[in-house]
């Protein structure tokens, strides 16, 4: 059940990294709920981090469940890069990004 509560938290801090981006690109009212949708993932995103590590009859330990969350976060913030801002998609970005993919899978399979 941790695993799932990280891999959620993960899922928020894409959508932070996703509305500070839209905050910074629009003004006046929408602006602000852009702002609000950051500040409410960020607070959700590091709740179930903390909760992931904290609670359950196995908590994950802390570097893991950080890298893990960090990395489910940074590819997620890139690929809502790709496909909301429209980033450019080349070779060594996706080599680095599925390399990372690679990495978060790993730490799953080797923690206890």
């Amino acid at each position: 059940m941790n695993w799932i509560i990280l891999i959620i938290g993960g899922l928020f801090e894409t959508g932070f990294a996703m509305c500070l981006g839209k905050a910074q690109e629009t003004t006046g009212k929408e602006s602000y709920f852009w702002w609000a949708g950051f500040a409410i993932s960020l607070f959700l995103s590091m709740f179930l981090l903390y909760k992931a590590i904290s609670f359950g009859a196995q908590p994950i330990p802390v570097g893991t469940a950080y890298a893990v969350w960090t990395g489910i976060g940074a590819v997620g913030a890139v690929f809502m890069g790709i496909f909301v801002f429209n980033e450019p998609v080349t070779l060594w970005r996706m080599f680095f990004v599925f390399t990372l993919i690679a990495s978060v899978i790993g730490l799953k399979v080797v923690s206890n």
